[in-house]
């Protein structure tokens, strides 16, 4: 299941703030029509740290039914409270997505056992494939190699989202892992280094803008095109840049504003880009013909 583009959808509100279910369905579609692997909503990507639970489990139905089996749907039901995980992930499963994101706890920084412990209690409790994700820069804590590969011993442990930003530590992973273990990347930019090395894709930032173009760069390093693979990740390279020029996902929303598929509106904290910013991603998105 865990190979290729997984778009981490953005999550569209209207005006009011409210969820824009039209533009998330318009959204679905977007991404299915241009070949993509997955969708994984209500990630990092989908603010998920502003939006209610109850809104986090109705952003995934939306997702899921209008994605009608056509590709699996990652369901983003993470916490840095193990109960709330497992609820979330069991209505999740009701609902009928295919696996689940599980961040690392953020707040409350655990030990090395306490994650262990908390990824292994949500496969134990939730009968669906489960994918680890590792984002220290966030969470303030690094889920070190041996509790990878501890984890990756539960059946329904059977990908990993790296995004330490450490190629190290992806080596790592990826030298000692069982082949049950997907790894994908979670940094568009290191996302041709990870599947060179032995990585099976990316849950993707930018596809949300791009599908076609990271699928073609995915799929062409994955099939061992690698020219053609390097070629289209230069051509990138300035979009994933500017994907991070603030804190995501206030550029990426901002450039689909451009594009005319979201209305330019976070919940705070979030807020939008400075001037110069929104001047960079209006630029990228002109020179890659995105809007």
């Amino acid at each position: 299941m865990f190979t290729g583009v997984f778009t981490a959808l953005v999550t569209p509100f209207n005006k009011d703030e409210s969820i824009d279910e039209g533009a998330l369905r318009a959204l679905v579609e977007f991404q299915i029509e241009k070949g993509v692997s997955g969708l994984v909503p209500v990630g990092t990507t989908g603010e998920s740290p502003t939006v209610t639970h109850d809104e986090n489990i109705r952003i995934i139905e939306i997702v899921i039914d209008q994605a009608a089996g056509r590709v699996p749907v990652c369901a983003g039901t993470g916490s840095n409270s193990t109960k709330e995980a497992v609820d979330m992930s069991q209505r999740a499963r009701e609902l009928g997505a295919a696996a689940t994101l599980q961040v690392a706890p953020y707040y409350n920084k655990p030990n090395q056992e306490g994650l262990y412990r908390h990824f292994s209690t949500i496969a134990d409790a939730v009968d669906l494939p489960q994918i680890v994700y590792n984002i220290p820069g966030r969470t303030g804590k690094n889920i070190e190699t041996e509790t990878v590969l501890r984890l990756a011993k539960h059946p329904n442990v059977q990908a990993l989202k790296e995004a330490s930003g450490s190629l190290p530590q992806m080596m790592d992973v990826l030298a000692k892992k069982p082949s049950s273990l997907a790894v994908l990347s979670g940094d568009d930019n290191l996302a041709l280094p990870l599947i060179l090395m032995g990585g099976a894709g990316v849950v993707s930032v930018a596809s949300n803008l791009a599908p076609a173009a990271v699928v073609n760069m995915v799929s062409s390093a994955l099939e061992g095109r690698l020219d053609q693979a390097r070629a289209a990740h230069y051509r990138l390279l300035p979009l994933f840049k500017a994907m991070f020029v603030d804190t995501n996902p206030i550029p990426v929303k901002y450039a689909l504003h451009v594009m005319g598929r979201v209305q330019h509106v976070y919940r705070l904290p979030l807020c939008p880009l400075a001037e110069e910013d929104k001047r960079k991603v209006e630029q990228i998105v002109r020179d890659l013909a995105l809007a």
